[in-house]
């Protein structure tokens, strides 16, 4: 089994966005029992007393448009000991690398990665919680997730050998 973990800042908006959108492409696949899909936050800032904030709304409501739940998801934050429950830390941008990298003391097994270097256009997903550009952010999530199932079954889908 394949454990992946998306992360972003505040576990609200784009890493709940490909966790649903990641476990629906596998389902569709026929693969969803080859995978341990979630999402967490680098930060703490969208849980309040040990309670994380539900997927923000609009971010919930471009996930309904295509067909996808979100429900009873919150926020979570990355803790160290995730380093070594998941064979896969996907983050949205460079701050999330630089912070999960912080969070773990480094990475020597190589398991941090970037969304969007799964796709031809690289860079990083634009945080929709300023943009208000939810559908753009969905576009990349998708085509990350995508190419990210690609590179996976290229590779080989046994923890040594990604």
């Amino acid at each position: 089994m394949i454990k992946i973990l998306f992360i972003c800042h505040g576990n609200i908006c784009r890493s709940p966005m490909a966790e649903f959108i990641l476990k629906d492409i596998v389902r569709q696949k026929g693969l969803s029992n080859e995978f341990e899909i979630a999402s967490a936050a680098t930060s703490t800032e969208e849980i309040w007393n040990g309670v994380g904030n539900p997927v923000y709304p609009p971010a919930k409501r471009e996930l309904q448009k295509h067909g996808l739940s979100c429900e009873g998801k919150r926020a979570v934050q990355l803790q160290k000991d995730d380093y070594e429950k998941y064979d896969l830390f996907i983050g949205m941008d460079r701050a999330n690398i630089r912070n999960m990298t912080r969070i773990f003391g480094g990475d020597p097994q190589n398991r941090i990665r970037k969304l969007m270097d799964f796709t031809e256009r690289g860079g990083d997903v634009a945080d929709p919680w300023y943009s208000g550009d939810f559908e753009t952010a969905y576009r990349d999530i998708y085509d990350g997730c995508a190419g990210l199932l690609q590179w996976i079954l290229r590779e080989g889908t046994s923890h040594e050998t990604l």
